[in-house]
């Protein structure tokens, strides 16, 4: 039996970066916050795609430039996360304001990418 390290590492360093955000945050939130930011999974999508593709140079292209456009719904969450939470909410509530905007900004991507063909 074999290993497939391209769908087990992405798990595993997933759960590395849960467990570093936790140690983290109990000396430094800003330590806390660049470790829960940092670009973990894009290298790991990239390797991924790398890895499976005839034409590599097209496939990062095209992979890069997808996730530089559907990152904008990740920002809109923290930007409705940031709000909400300076406004008194729990996050509960904070988090699924989030994700509807979330919901609501990737379907607003895509649907302007169908409407102009990219």
């Amino acid at each position: 039996m074999t290993i497939a390290w391209d769908k087990v590492l992405p798990v595993i360093v997933s759960i590395g970066v849960i467990v570093l955000v936790a140690i983290l945050r109990q000396y430094s939130r800003q330590f806390a916050a660049i470790a829960a930011t940092m670009p973990l999974n894009i290298p790991l999508g990239m390797w991924i795609v790398y890895a499976g593709a005839e034409d590599k140079q097209a496939a990062l292209t095209d992979f890069s430039q997808a996730v530089l456009v559907n990152i904008i719904p990740t920002v809109i969450f923290m930007i409705v996360a940031w709000q909400t939470t300076r406004a008194g909410w729990e996050l509960v509530p904070t988090v699924a304001l989030g994700y509807v905007a979330w919901a609501i900004s990737l379907l607003c991507i895509l649907l302007l990418r169908r409407t102009l063909g990219i």
